[in-house]
């Protein structure tokens, strides 16, 4: 289960469509170790931001390719959340749509590789944690074995 997680997790940050959410929870509804989940899930996530980073950093001459993964409009809405936020728009790498730009972005404007890997743990981790601290919360966890 935990290798399918990590591989979900990977996925979904990258440009293929997943959905880790899922799995997380039907993990966690199974009685598999909440805090094991949360890392695996959170490694993986991680590290398929870093394959976003890569393509941003040594792929955008390919901008005008058919096959590019990011057309204009979402590489401009990045770029302003950049401009705005600065690095600190990598909190939002977790959202939909918006996240996997900004991690290609973060490549693309060269931001050193530590920065954008503290701030995307961060963004992932925290995401996840929530997720498995609101099934708590709520009484919808199993209990670890």
């Amino acid at each position: 289960m935990y290798l399918s997680l990590f591989t979900v997790a990977f996925l979904a940050a990258t440009l293929l469509p997943a959905q880790s959410e899922i799995l997380v929870v039907t993990a966690q509804q199974l009685g598999y170790n909440s805090w094991l989940i949360w890392l695996v899930a959170s490694l993986g996530n991680t590290l398929g931001s870093v394959v976003n980073y890569g393509l941003g950093r040594y792929l955008l001459h390919y901008q005008e390719r058919r096959w590019f993964p990011f057309k204009g409009k979402s590489l401009e809405r990045g770029h302003w959340w950049f401009e705005r936020y600065g690095k600190w728009s990598l909190l939002l790498a977790w959202a939909p749509f918006i996240g996997d730009t900004l991690t290609f972005i973060a490549g693309m404007l060269r931001l050193r590789f530590w920065q954008f890997l503290l701030i995307v743990w961060i963004s992932k981790a925290g995401r996840y944690a929530l997720l498995l601290g609101a099934l708590s919360v709520l009484g919808l966890s199993a209990q670890d074995p």
